[in-house]
Order: C-alpha cells, then structure tokens, then sequence
C-alpha cells in the first residue's frame, strides 16, 4: 500500500472531550478541507476521560482530505496549575508569587511530561518544568 501523501500538519490546543466546532477548530480544519464533526467526535472520545484539562492534538491532513491526529499530555503550565490547585498563574511573574512547587512535585511534572519534550534526560526536563513555573510567577524550591 501506498503512503498517503501529507497535506499539512495542525496543531491544537483544545478541552478534553468537550471540543466544538466553534474557532479555532472550525478555521484551523475547514480551510484544508477535512470533516470537521468527524474531527471533533473522534477527539471527544479519545479524550472523555480527561475531561477538565487542555489537551494538544496533532491532526496529520493527507491531500486526499484524510486525516490522523495524536493527542499529547496538558501544556507544562496546565499540569503546574492542577498540581498547585490554582485556576490561574500570576500577572506579574516577577512581583507577586502564585505559588510554590517542591521539587518532589516538579520530579513529578517532569517524569510525567518527559515523553513529550525534546529531552530524554530528566533533568534536562526539570529545568524546563521550573522555566515555566517561574514564567507563571511561581516559585520553586531549591
């Protein structure tokens, strides 16, 4: 069998099992063409279990309007604000905290994540974990 030959590669940020039609779905897809509902129900149901939490998908578009997406784990920052029970970081990342993340919790972000950074070492992926904790404005203990 022939390989499929790919259009182009679109990449989401959207809420697990709760995904719409509504932008940035719609504009993203439709202007390549593929179904969009088709989209949408096959994420809903990869994700229904993770409902609550942001979860990136990369939908593959073939030229024959075909389509494969995979789904990743919740952005670094998603997962930083779940483990501190947080709904949002800080405004001010350098003045006021939102927090702070013991480094057993940040282990713990890292070893979960590591799949999807472009690291294999973990603390490569630790570092990258307080990056962006930090960015929020929250703290890390040393």
């Amino acid at each position: 069998m022939a390989t499929k030959k790919v259009k182009t590669i679109v990449k989401l940020n959207l809420p697990a099992g709760t995904a719409t039609p509504a932008p940035p779905v719609g504009p993203a897809l439709g202007q390549h063409g593929i179904a969009i509902m088709e989209f949408i129900k096959a994420y809903n149901d990869r994700t229904q279990k993770l409902k609550g939490q942001i979860i990136p998908a990369v939908i593959t578009i073939f030229e024959d309007r075909t389509f494969s997406f995979v789904t990743k784990l919740p952005p670094v920052a998603a997962m930083i604000k779940k483990i501190l029970g947080i709904d949002k970081a800080s405004g001010k990342a350098k003045r006021e905290s939102a927090g702070t993340l013991t480094q057993a919790q940040v282990a713990q972000i890292a070893k979960d994540k590591l799949p999807d950074l472009n690291t294999e070492d973990l603390e490569a992926a630790k570092k990258v974990v307080a990056g962006t904790a930090r960015s929020m404005g929250i703290e890390v203990e040393t």
